[in-house]
């Protein structure tokens, strides 16, 4: 039984007056950056009653700390084309908060990259991080480069500059970089290399996601996806619930997606839609994972591909048509605001159950009240999508002993953070007054590891 806190209005309008303070000061700071104010919003509102019970983190000035980066890197990434041609895209990094580790978060690689996506990004991972009990901190970096078109080559030379410049801001207890969109193994691997030619040494730790013969872990190719399951599955559980028969749809059709529907298709589930940047495909008879695997990681083309070889499917030219489909069960699982109001309310009227974000903030605030006001079970992203990044640190902790754990030591063991962030998650909300609100509960559990940790080591 959690023993909820008690606060006076007084100390509610206090900690409210001093969270819009805040905000006004990051929308000031940061203008036009929408992405990141939109984080920032969802964040900062949810943590009022922790304020007004703990009015000592608001003395301490942790909420002007924790939205304000303790560094942001820029820089130019000059690469050369196999034209010849000279080409120049730029690099960020952005390193929010070091209180509880080395900076920790994947290296995007997409042509709407920018300084508000990256601190969207890395905002939100100060609190994914938090929540997996691991010791790292939060941080996020990558490029506006486009990967899609370009040869091996072209890839290699782009990483290599990349890493020239970034080389100088990481390390294993520094930063510690990984995959994201668009950064695959493959491009870890180039930059892997330049890291190791510039240090001169091997520091397996100083990238995560790296193939198995030079310090990857195995399982952390299916750790994203398979964690938004199994964090989803002790949701349903535990409202009597689960996956066995349920009907899911799961945009995008990318590694945490293809990942996220083996897993509930092992659970029992009939996953029936999926989606790339051309549409989506619906297979009322199920998806074949197997062809959409073979269309998008072999042939590198569009899911339209798949109505060819399975002739009783259909595709929609829309992506976003795809939330128009019934289902028990929606996982969003490809990018940022996928998900609007129209599309959360044709699911609510479709009577989907639970809905959990694969993606980063996937759902805009829109969309997230519109579930919460019908009722519908909602997985928010720092907490469902922790997976990946909890299996990057594990792949930092065998890289510091210098051991390799075998798919079942990391399966089980990401099995069992994914239950504990969802169990923290549940009694936060229920110690603040927000009993049944896993959004408002995972901001406050990962608020609650950093802000103490801040607490501690001072103003610095």
């Amino acid at each position: 039984m959690v023993t909820a806190v008690n606060t006076t209005q007084t100390d509610i309008n206090r900690a409210q007056q001093y969270v819009d303070n805040v905000f006004d000061t990051v929308t000031k700071r940061n203008p036009n950056e929408n992405e990141f104010h939109q984080a920032v919003r969802e964040i900062v509102d949810s943590l009022v009653p922790v304020l007004a019970a703990n009015p000592a983190y608001m003395d301490h000035g942790i909420l002007e700390r924790m939205v304000e980066p303790e560094r942001t890197i820029s820089f130019q990434v000059p690469w050369v084309d196999d034209q010849g041609n000279v080409m120049v895209n730029r690099g960020f990094r952005v390193q929010f908060n070091s209180a509880i580790g080395p900076y920790k978060g994947g290296l995007r690689f997409h042509p709407t990259v920018n300084a508000s996506i990256i601190k969207f990004l890395g905002f939100e991972q100060i609190f994914k991080n938090a929540l997996t009990s691991q010791p790292i901190g939060g941080g996020k970096g990558g490029s506006d480069f486009d990967p899609k078109g370009k040869s091996d080559a072209e890839i290699m030379r782009f990483c290599q500059s990349f890493m020239t410049e970034l080389s100088r801001h990481i390390g294993p207890d520094t930063d510690v970089p990984a995959g994201d969109i668009g950064v695959g193994p493959k491009e870890i691997g180039y930059m892997f290399g330049q890291y190791k030619k510039l240090r001169g040494r091997f520091e397996a730790g100083a990238l995560t996601g790296k193939g198995l013969p030079y310090g990857g872990s195995i399982g952390r190719t299916e750790a994203t996806g398979y964690g938004t399951v199994y964090f989803m599955q002790e949701m349903l559980k535990d409202n009597g619930l689960s996956f066995e028969g349920q009907t899911v749809v799961v945009s995008g059709s990318g590694n945490v997606s293809i990942y996220a529907m083996e897993k509930a298709a092992q659970l029992g589930a009939y996953v029936v839609a999926c989606s790339d940047s051309n549409g989506y495909i619906y297979d009322p008879g199920g998806i074949d994972l197997q062809t959409v695997r073979d269309i998008k990681e072999e042939r590198k083309e569009s899911l339209a591909e798949y109505v060819n070889e399975h002739p009783d499917a259909e595709f929609g030219e829309t992506g976003s048509g795809i939330w128009s489909l019934p289902c028990d069960i929606a996982l969003p699982c490809a990018t940022q605001n996928e998900l609007d109001e129209t599309a959360a309310k044709l699911l609510s009227a479709n009577n989907v159950k639970a809905v959990g974000e694969g993606a980063n903030m996937p759902c805009t605030l829109d969309a997230v009240h519109v579930f919460q006001d019908n009722d519908v079970l909602y997985g928010p992203a720092k907490a469902v999508n922790a997976g990946g990044v909890a299996v990057s640190a594990l792949e930092m902790a065998q890289n510091s002993t210098r051991l390799s754990w075998t798919f079942e030591e990391v399966d089980e063991k990401l099995q069992d953070i994914m239950k504990t962030i969802y169990q923290n998650s549940v009694e936060a909300a229920e110690r603040y007054g927000q009993s049944g609100n896993l959004a408002a509960g995972a901001n406050i559990a990962g608020f609650l590891k950093v802000a103490g940790a801040m607490v501690d080591q001072g103003v610095v």
